[in-house]
């Protein structure tokens, strides 16, 4: 039996008992059993949504304020109260351990796999509640079957998805997108993303370093853009350049923001070529002049060194003749040492290899190993139309990744999948509070959570996630703050984050004593709904 009154009871009583006063003593008399009526069946409807509570935690709520001790009460999905102080005697134990928001991983990639996994250990083990697909340009179309999909059979984890503009431009063009789009095209590129952002998508989301994107004009993406705007979206990209023409890059997507008026990311933001390295503060200062002119542009960023693409993303031109920008890319964005293969079709063998290794294996310098791989692998796409190659490259100093990262307007993500070889899909965000904030104390702690949850719902829009408030959806993690740790490495990716006890999605456990529940709670968001 529930001996503790939650605020929803008191409030009910404190009506009927204002009730009998206000209205005289015949009305009280009918008033009283009505009230009791009424307090036995907010009872029973709290009972049957599993009410329950949490105390002897401290927590941070998301807003970037203090750890404060107290207590929380589920209702349902929601968060019913947030107290200070002590709980209820009834209240599950959280071992004086933190309670923080579900962390939002603002760029994801679980959509590539989670028909497979769709307990997603990979992002529930290091705190994750909440993913963002459709990233880099590429999303699942049309998302209104994507979306009934994961509301028929639900996930572990919350779900929401922009459009892609590459998948806009494959549906419409197919292979002969090396070009300039046609009226016609563009036409029917609007028609799918009004659909999608029918169906709830949160904005456009574009990849300009990708095919097909990368053939498209300014005036392209910023039609689809508007378009995205007038229907109250959002924009996020991969911008066009993350070396040879960053700063080019920034001031096109400040443009779209200036030009829309709609809040625009850049994804995971980096400095990622040897001459940009240091040039951290002119960045941000222009970020901040942007923002000062109006323009409500962010940045999300996972802590790492090093990034993970496709090889021939080092050629812009796509050319596999061109000796020299396979040349400038190992001298400027990733050096051969940091250069190693996870995925490689036509010789499975070089995965986890180095392109030093790979080339003393074969006889051969780096660059022209370089350049012989990537042949094979775009020969192999071309044959049987499956990825050939997906690598890692080493392009980014710890000094810029600490500068990017404690610019107030970046937020954490992942850029993983749950199959991933990089560390990054299963470490970021343990990464952060381990390191980061304990090791380094280059964040304080409550900070940090921001830039994982209150600040990343603020970024994608969300309304009702990402705080510890009442009302609010009930996705939070316990965790311990003295040995939360990530242990994913290159050598050994999928090695699994330590001290986070216990991770709840819409008031369900999902996550807890090192291991998955089962439970799949998770929600899709709209931005129609939830946001």
């Amino acid at each position: 039996m529930n001996h503790e009154p939650s605020e929803a009871r008191t409030a009910v009583r404190m009506r009927c008992q204002l009730a009998a006063v206000g209205r005289g003593r015949w009305r009280a008399l009918l008033t009283g059993p009505l009230c009791l009526a009424l307090l036995m069946l907010t009872l029973t409807q709290q009972a049957q949504a599993g009410n329950w509570w949490l105390g002897n935690i401290h927590i941070i709520d998301g807003t970037g304020k203090a750890a404060f001790r107290g207590a929380v009460e589920v209702e349902g999905d929601r968060i019913l109260t947030v107290r200070a102080g002590e709980a209820p005697a009834h209240a599950r134990d959280g071992g004086g351990l933190l309670l923080a928001p579900g962390f939002i991983d603002t760029h994801s990639h679980v959509d590539m796999d989670l028909a497979d996994q769709p307990l997603a250990e990979a992002a529930v083990s290091q705190g994750i509640t909440t993913v963002v697909v459709g990233q880099d340009g590429s999303s699942n179309m049309p998302l209104q079957d994507w979306f009934e999909r994961w509301e028929r059979q639900p996930a572990a984890i919350n779900l929401a998805s922009y459009a892609g503009h590459n998948t806009l431009r494959e549906r419409t063009m197919g292979s002969d997108s090396k070009r300039p789009a046609t009226e016609p095209e563009l036409l029917a590129m609007e028609e799918l993303l009004h659909a999608d952002m029918k169906a709830g998508a949160l904005g456009l989301a574009t990849g300009l370093e990708y095919e097909p994107g990368l053939h498209a004009s300014f005036a392209e993406v910023l039609r689809l853009a508007q378009l995205t705007a007038s229907q109250g979206g959002r924009y996020i990209s991969h911008l066009r350049s993350e070396d040879r023409w960053f700063p080019e890059a920034v001031e096109e997507i400040i443009r779209i923001g200036q030009q829309t008026g709609m809040p625009v990311q850049i994804s995971h933001i980096k400095l990622a070529m040897k001459s940009a390295w240091g040039t951290a503060p002119t960045l941000l200062a222009r970020l901040d002049q942007a923002r000062a002119e109006g323009v409500e542009i962010s940045a999300d960023l996972y802590p790492y060194r090093y990034w993970q693409s496709n090889m021939m993303v080092l050629v812009p031109s796509r050319d596999l003749t061109a000796r020299e920008e396979f040349r400038f890319a190992l001298q400027e964005i990733s050096p051969p040492d940091g250069f190693w293969l996870t995925h490689y079709a036509p010789e499975p063998s070089y995965v986890g290899m180095t392109l030093t290794q790979i080339a003393n294996q074969r006889g051969a310098s780096t660059l022209d190993t370089f350049m012989a791989l990537a042949a094979a692998s775009v020969a192999w796409e071309s044959r049987t139309g499956a990825p050939g190659d997906s690598m890692i490259g080493t392009s980014m100093t710890q000094e810029d990744i600490d500068a990017l990262l404690q610019w107030p307007h970046t937020n954490v993500c992942t850029d993983g999948a749950l199959r991933d070889l990089h560390p990054r899909a299963r470490g970021s965000f343990p990464r952060i509070l381990g390191r980061y904030v304990r090791e380094r104390g280059l964040l304080a702690l409550p900070v940090a959570i921001h830039k994982m949850t209150g600040l990343s719902a603020r970024h994608m829009g969300f309304r009702e996630r990402g705080l510890i408030q009442a009302g609010m959806k009930a996705d939070f993690i316990l965790f311990d703050p003295d040995t939360v740790m990530d242990h994913a490495t290159p050598d050994n990716s999928q090695a699994l984050s330590t001290g986070i006890e216990q991770v709840w999605v819409n008031g369900a456990s999902v996550w807890q004593a090192g291991a998955s529940t089962g439970h799949r709670p998770g929600q899709v968001i709209r931005r129609s709904d939830g946001l």
